[in-house]
């Protein structure tokens, strides 16, 4: 592969455009791109300005692979979202964060566990996938890992279905 034709990730590309293609004589507001933090020891990725978590586990990535950033990334679009709205936790470098962590360090209203079982996660109730599933004033929902959603159009669509009603769209 030569040096025209590098294919990036739609993440990175956001991320080196982050301001605009088109040069201008108005100075840019610097607006940074959704970083990693670190609170009490537990690392995760967002800025969490609207109090929504990800929960995932990826043993060989810090938070997830890139193919499965980009799908989120592109649902969060979809919803009308970005990773700035969410904070992103990895639960197998993360493994004491639990229900009630999370709600005390991330303030989260709505939780999505990503191949993570609401009873692993310390949740009192244990629910099926894609059920919404509201819990102590938070809306929580259980899916298959983002990976597994790769060749399995049915999965898609019901995960779609469940945002909708969660985000009323």
């Amino acid at each position: 592969m030569d040096i025209n034709h590098i294919q990036l990730p739609a993440t990175t590309i956001a991320d080196l455009y982050r301001y605009s293609l088109i040069e201008t004589n108005e100075t840019p507001v610097k607006a940074e791109p959704p970083a990693a933090a670190i609170t009490n020891g537990r690392k995760y990725l967002g800025e969490n300005q609207k109090n929504i978590l990800i929960v995932v586990d990826y043993k060989d990535a810090v938070y997830l692979p890139d193919e499965e950033l980009s799908f989120l990334t592109s649902m969060l679009t979809a919803c009308k979202l970005s990773l700035a709205d969410v904070a992103i936790i990895n639960r197998h470098t993360n493994k004491e964060t639990g229900y009630k962590e999370a709600v005390t360090q991330f303030n989260s209203r709505i939780i999505f566990l990503f191949g993570v079982d609401p009873v692993s996660f310390g949740l009192p109730v244990d629910f099926p996938h894609f059920q919404v599933q509201a819990f102590a004033n938070i809306t929580f929902l259980f899916t298959p890992s983002l990976e597994e959603r790769k060749n399995d159009p049915l999965l898609k669509s019901k995960l779609w279905v469940c945002l909708r009603k969660i985000f009323g769209i």
